[in-house]
């Protein structure tokens, strides 16, 4: 009897090491830096109209990758025409977004876009005050950014485990996902 009993916690013993959240035995994905920048690249250029008077085109991303604010970002190109901008007017700005999971479709996205920094050399001082009006509307315009979409052989192991991703952190080369137990649904 004794031996049966010793076996079977033997057995159980990886199982109860994830379910104490060690997070050494924590199932985790990692996504690379380069997969996310070409999830973010495709979707750009976006062009905006605003009211008729003011063109936007929004392009050429780089990935920021923000390990000490777990934020993930991208410096963007931005250029304006309109009547007040006889010639196109062209400058960058820093976006940050929010990270979540997504159930239902198992997908990682970028939310909850936030201008940082808006670098535009030889901009009018009106004008530039007008644009920093206009640009945290352009940004949620944008709404969330699919950056990855979880295949079902990458959940296999997690799900029938019964995990599902838990914690988004961003790290110097990419996004570190970590698993935890699956939420009771209600």
């Amino acid at each position: 009897m004794h031996r049966r009993l010793l076996l079977a916690a033997l057995a159980c013993w990886p199982a109860a090491r994830l379910l104490a959240q060690d997070e050494a035995a924590r199932p985790r994905q990692k996504i690379s830096a380069a997969a996310l920048y070409d999830a973010l690249s495709a979707r750009f250029p976006v062009r905006f109209a605003l009211g008729g008077v003011l063109q936007a085109e929004i392009s050429a991303p780089r990935l920021l990758l923000l390990p000490a604010r777990n934020q993930l970002g991208a410096a963007l190109r931005a250029e304006f025409n309109g009547l007040q901008l006889a010639p196109a007017q062209a400058g960058e700005m820093d976006l940050v977004f929010a990270l979540r999971y997504e159930g239902r479709d198992r997908t990682l996205r970028a939310r909850d876009p936030r201008i940082l920094e808006v670098r535009w050399p030889g901009l009018p001082r009106e004008t530039a005050q007008a644009l920093q009006g206009v640009l945290p509307a352009l940004a949620r315009q944008m709404g969330d950014v699919v950056l990855h979409r979880f295949s079902d052989r990458e959940l296999a192991l997690p799900d029938t485990m019964g995990f599902e991703p838990q914690e988004i952190r961003v790290v110097d080369d990419g996004l570190l996902v970590l698993f935890g137990p699956k939420a009771a649904r209600q």
